[in-house]
C-alpha cells in the first residue's frame, strides 16, 4: 500500500494501519520504513476486538483484517485473513473505492 499510496489519495481515500505494538516500537518502525499513511498502535488490542480481528498464536499472532469504511462510518468491505500473508491486492481495494465513489456521485 505504501508504494501505491498516491493512487488511494487520488481517490480521496485514506489508509489507516493498526498494529499490535506499543507506541514507541510502532513509531520506530513507521519512521524506519518511511510509511506515508496513518499508523495506530493498538497494544491493548482494543481496535482489534472492536472489529473482531482474529488472533491465532499458532499462526504467529494477529491475522490480517482489511476493511473499507465509507464517509458515514459504515464498513463497506471487509476481509478477514486466514494467514499472515492473506491480504487482498491493492487493485481489490481500489476497485471497491472506485465503486463507492461512483455511487456517491
Amino acid at each position: 500500500m505504501r508504494d501505491h499510496y498516491a493512487e488511494f489519495q487520488a481517490r480521496s481515500a485514506e489508509i489507516i494501519a493498526v498494529g499490535p505494538n506499543d507506541f514507541e516500537s510502532f513509531k520506530k518502525y513507521w519512521d524506519k520504513e518511511n510509511i506515508p499513511f496513518i499508523g495506530l498502535a493498538d497494544p491493548d488490542h482494543k481496535v482489534a476486538r472492536l472489529y473482531r480481528q482474529e488472533v491465532n498464536i499458532f499462526k504467529l499472532g494477529r491475522m490480517p483484517l482489511n476493511g473499507i469504511v465509507d464517509r458515514n462510518g459504515r464498513i463497506r468491505y471487509i476481509h478477514f485473513g486466514a494467514s499472515t500473508s492473506d491480504i487482498p491486492d491493492n487493485e481489490t481495494f481500489l476497485s471497491v473505492i472506485d465503486e463507492l465513489n461512483k455511487s456517491s456521485e
